[in-house]
């Protein structure tokens, strides 16, 4: 048992986080796209079982090797959950690809439904996951880091590609340039909904994170580094792509303390 977790932590060095081996091929068109296969090796698909299938539910990021980071309105009491690792393509068997059990769920414990406040969540899988080509650790910002207006970063999952339309079995990305608070908390925009503890993206009218994307990440380039800055929240009741409500994501910044904590406690 020893042996195997010094493993895994030398392949934690060798792949170390923020750095896909495929690194995705982003632009700056507006709209999602299909992604390259494992460019985001972070991300993972939440699924839960009924009627003895399995169904995609939320997204969420990788965060160490027995760790994911998702939405805490993803979880239900009255479900099982599996997390699903290394997938492009959800319907096809794909090398590579690891189901792992769940051993805890913790759910913020301020985590409010009704305002939707501190919608942050940690998965606690039975076993450690070995990083690979397609399963590599997400990166975390900085305690407190805030992103300039209209700084670019891309949405992940594999959410509605509309209001009420299909669910695509491919991974999609889409560039959502950061919306800061002071822009969206104005009146005609999300207004006191939006808390410092969350930030904004998108709200262009065309790319926006929708049902299904909960719980995935908003992905930002910091040098050469990828890291997660927001977990996919809530849109607008009107539809996911309406203007001047751009998705709003949980900061993830606002809660690296709380992060390290329940991980070193559980």
């Amino acid at each position: 048992m020893f042996r195997f977790v010094c493993l895994i932590l030398l392949l934690g060095y060798a792949y170390s986080c923020g750095h896909p081996y495929f690194p995705p091929l982003v632009s700056r068109v507006v709209g999602g796209e299909d992604a390259r296969p494992h460019s985001w090796p972070w991300q993972i698909s939440l699924q839960y079982t009924r009627n003895g299938a399995w169904h995609h539910t939320c997204g969420g990021s990788l965060i160490a090797t027995n760790w994911v980071m998702t939405a805490a309105h993803c979880i239900s009491k009255s479900n099982t959950y599996r997390v699903v690792l290394g997938k492009q393509n959800l319907r096809q068997e794909e090398p590579g690809s690891v189901v792992a059990a769940v051993e805890k769920i913790i759910v913020h414990e301020k985590w409010n439904s009704l305002f939707i406040i501190n919608d942050i969540a940690l998965i606690k899988l039975a076993e450690h996951v070995v990083p690979s080509e397609t399963i590599r650790l997400a990166c975390l910002p900085p305690a407190g880091e805030l992103l300039p207006q209209s700084f670019p970063c891309y949405v992940t999952g594999w959410g509605r590609l509309s209001t009420g339309g299909p669910l695509p079995d491919i991974l999609q990305q889409g560039l959502m340039p950061i919306v800061d608070h002071a822009t969206c908390t104005q009146a005609d925009w999300w207004g006191s909904t939006v808390k410092t503890t969350m930030v904004c993206a998108g709200g262009n009218g065309i790319i926006a994170g929708c049902n299904g994307d909960s719980g995935g990440p908003l992905n930002c380039e910091s040098g050469n580094t990828w890291e997660v800055h927001g977990i996919t929240s809530f849109v607008s009741s009107l539809g996911c792509n309406t203007p001047k409500k751009p998705t709003v994501f949980t900061r993830v910044s606002a809660f690296i303390d709380w992060i390290h904590k329940q991980m070193a406690e559980n």
